[in-house]
């Protein structure tokens, strides 16, 4: 059924649900994962940086970005599941954008994406990477989202591919 998963994360609640449901999925169907983190510079455009400090911040954001992998990678190791870790600097890309052209690349079965359910303005204001991810990814997507959230249509689907 599914025998590739490429799971993106960063460090949000939605991201970690999502994860733990890519790990049961994975452990059932005696599938690999590939964890995706991208580095995401929007958040720097957004502060009053330098460019000097700028720098520190993208290495810093670097940083984090790997020892969240590494530490996303270690559960799935115990409970047995083959795991891979990928680490993207993509500066000039969205997210979303970044996650569709990797799981191409991977070819991956399936996509389990963390969403936040933001609705309305604050999606036109903020985006929706989930939402780009459904649209364009090449494998079905299954998105996961805070319990927290109930009522909204981010709680858990699955999207079809384009």
């Amino acid at each position: 059924m599914y025998s590739r998963m490429l799971v993106p994360i960063d460090d949000s609640e939605p991201s970690k649900l999502a994860l733990d449901e890519a790990l049961k999925l994975a452990c059932l169907l005696h599938a690999s994962i590939r964890l995706l983190h991208v580095v995401d510079v929007r958040t720097l455009l957004t502060s009053e940086a330098t460019a000097a400090s700028y720098d520190t911040l993208f290495d810093m954001l670097r940083r984090e970005g790997e020892q969240l992998l590494l530490n996303a990678a270690a559960p799935i190791r115990r409970a047995g599941v083959v795991v891979e870790t990928v680490l993207v600097e993509a500066p000039d890309v969205q997210v979303g954008e970044c996650v569709v052209r990797k799981a191409r690349e991977y070819q991956a079965e399936l996509i389990v994406c963390g969403t936040h359910g933001r609705r309305g303005v604050r999606r036109l204001l903020m985006g929706s990477d989930a939402e780009y991810i459904v649209r364009h990814s090449p494998a079905p997507v299954l998105l996961v989202g805070n319990p927290d959230t109930a009522g909204s249509t981010a709680n858990a689907g699955i999207g079809a591919a384009a």
